[in-house]
């Protein structure tokens, strides 16, 4: 193998209840199956030598690779051009139903297109996270892999562009090699879990899978509602995120992938393959804002269980589940695994699940009400259960907590945790009021005004002239972002401009924003970070929305500039330019199409308050 490639020289692809990365060469170094949180089948991009991969690419010959996605769908086309010749693997997986299924297929489908070229096939699993044993069967239509953990065929489309002569074993690992000619055309697909023996796939079957697939999501696509100016990057983003979303519960994933660095090295490496409470309510906010109300209905639903569930077992509300809900992550090292170019550890599950954050039933309730305002309102139970929850934070919402960035160090009286706690009892007031429902709502009125006047006494610092992260400090934090989306602070008051000036001057690096400074605010963990891609979203949302709305504008379009090549976010971006952190990453995602709906809208309509400057 190669060296690592860059985190953002990969396209994904997936069927919604689970997904693979494709490098620009042509290669699968991300699988997990049956779902996002499974184990690995190929991981190649946390171990090169012991992680497996699927790759199908020209062999021995410079060539230029190019990639891009169907319009209007996730369906990725890798280009390899030399002097020679110019081919294509079109790689997709055909959407699955709403019922959990062990059964994903992969297809990745050769075009020669002109001239001649040679190509080599590689396909090294390496079964749960490398740790299972495997063996090959070769059969007329293609070959079987079997492992303890998985069982998956290698299924031939009908033209065999690879001669059986050249077809070999390689230590339990099938290698070949050919030379494709102007008009050749087949490929593959992967199928886990097969109900038969390989087989050879008819041409017309595999066109026809291409087209349900392709037909699929141009009509999810055709639901969107948005017109703007940034059609293209919020189209490509809404598909990622729905990518991202297990059908058969309709959680939304953090990001597919597990342990990549928020800096290349170091040690700030975590799973990001589950359901954070967070990142569900926010995404509640985007997908609203194009008009996609199912997908809104099916993350509701999902939130509700999780608020029933804490209820009916008398414990609080956990900031991050499984897909199907359940909470038990147990975080673990792969040390046999040496990690994206050398940044180890390597882990699965995530310790941060057991934490206390007291703001995510702010995002919870946020969530709640704008679904509410769509006419997505909560059944009885689900509200019976809201009660007892936000009668549970009434009392327990004045105390340390681990915060929004998951601080590994000591607990802090976070602002952005105390105001989203006062989101949590605002919205649950509203909603008791404009639905009738029953409620302590005496109480809950006391308890969000204490909060209030708590934040502006404990966490504005006059000294800054500016909120603060936490209590009795004086440093800033990106999440302060937030406060006048949310409505805790209108974004022309004084108090709020003089903020979004600190943050200016201390968290902003030619647009981009760090999300807080972790060499004066300790977070219990060594190294450095990158910019934070959410962050520097709603900073350009926060622009706009405080009259700066050419900034905003500006700061968005050069945020673009960062994006991958086929307009996929990580995490971070480093100081080198690159991307950094898992990929794609959810928050990303879901806050450039807040941001851009936002900007839109403010560009079209000004604000009375500060009308656009010329």
């Amino acid at each position: 193998m190669q060296a690592y490639p860059g985190i953002e020289d990969h396209g994904l692809i997936g069927d919604l209840q689970t997904a693979a990365l494709v490098t620009r060469d042509g290669t699968v170094d991300w699988f997990c199956a049956p779902r996002f949180d499974s184990p690995s089948i190929f991981a190649a991009l946390l171990d090169r030598q012991r992680g497996g991969y699927f790759r199908v690419s020209p062999d021995g010959i410079n060539y230029q690779s190019k990639q891009l996605y169907l319009p209007d769908s996730p369906i990725l086309i890798t280009r390899f051009i030399s002097p020679d010749g110019v081919a294509e693997i079109i790689d997709f997986m055909p959407v699955t139903g709403d019922q959990p299924t062990d059964q994903h297929r992969l297809v990745r489908m050769i075009n020669m297109i002109r001239g001649s070229m040679p190509f080599r096939l590689e396909c090294r699993p390496r079964f749960n996270y490398g740790r299972d044993r495997h063996d090959l069967e070769q059969q007329p239509g293609g070959a079987i892999f079997r492992s303890p953990s998985m069982t998956f065929n290698l299924n031939r489309i009908q033209q065999r562009l690879f001669p059986e002569q050249n077809v070999h074993k390689d230590d339990g690992d099938l290698i070949a090699f050919t030379t494709l000619h102007e008009g050749d055309k087949g490929g593959l697909v992967l199928e886990t879990a097969p109900s038969q023996g390989p087989r050879v796939i008819p041409a017309d079957e595999v066109q026809a899978i291409f087209e349900q697939t392709l037909q699929y999501w141009r009509r999810w696509l055709d639901r969107s509602q948005y017109r703007g100016r940034w059609r293209e990057m919020v189209e490509r983003s809404a598909i990622t995120l729905k990518l991202m979303t297990y059908a058969p519960t309709g959680a939304l994933i953090a990001a597919p992938t597990a342990s990549l660095p928020e800096a290349v090295g170091g040690t700030r490496n975590w799973d990001y393959r589950y359901t954070w409470i967070r990142d569900a309510a926010f995404s509640v906010h985007a997908l609203l804002g194009l008009g996609f109300t199912e997908e809104v209905d099916r993350y509701m639903d999902w939130i509700a269980a999780r608020i029933r569930e804490a209820d009916d077992n008398s414990v609080p509300l956990k900031i991050m589940y499984r897909v199907d809900g359940s909470s038990d992550l147990p975080e673990e090292v792969l040390d046999h695994f040496e990690g994206y170019c050398g940044s180890a550890p390597v882990r699965i599950g995530n310790g941060a699940a057991e934490q206390s954050q007291l703001d995510i039933q702010g995002e919870a309730l946020y969530a709640m009400h704008l679904a509410g305002e769509r006419g997505i309102r909560a059944f009885h139970q689900t509200w019976q259960s809201t009660v007892r929850l936000i009668d549970w934070l009434c009392h327990n919402w004045d105390q340390p907590d681990a915060g929004l960035w998951e601080s590994r160090s000591h607990p802090r009286d976070y602002t952005y945790s105390r105001v989203m706690s006062w989101v949590a009892l605002d919205r649950a007031i509203r909603l008791a009021a404009e639905t009738g429902r029953p409620g302590d709502t005496a109480c809950w009125i006391q308890q969000r005004n204490a909060i209030y006047s708590q934040v502006m006494e404990r966490g504005y610092h006059p000294g800054r002239r500016s909120f603060v992260q936490s209590y009795g400090e004086e440093y800033l934090d990106a999440a302060l972002l937030i406060l006048p989306t949310v409505g805790f602070v209108a974004p022309y008051d004084p108090i709020w401009l003089s903020t979004l000036r600190a943050i200016d001057e201390t968290l902003v690096s030619d647009s981009l924003v760090y999300r807080y400074n972790p060499t004066v605010t300790p977070d219990g963990l060594s190294g450095d970070e990158g910019t934070f891609n959410m962050c520097t979203f709603w900073y350009a949302e926060a622009l706009a929305r405080s009259g700066r709305v050419d900034e905003a504008r500006v700061t968005l379009e050069k945020m673009f500039t960062f994006s991958s090549h086929l307009g996929l976010y990580a995490e971070e971006i480093a100081s080198t330019g690159k991307q950094i952190g898992n990929f794609p990453q959810a928050l990303s995602h879901l806050s450039l199409i807040n941001a851009a709906i936002t900007i839109d809208n403010l560009l079209e309509h000004p604000s009375p308050y500060y009308p656009r400057r010329a």
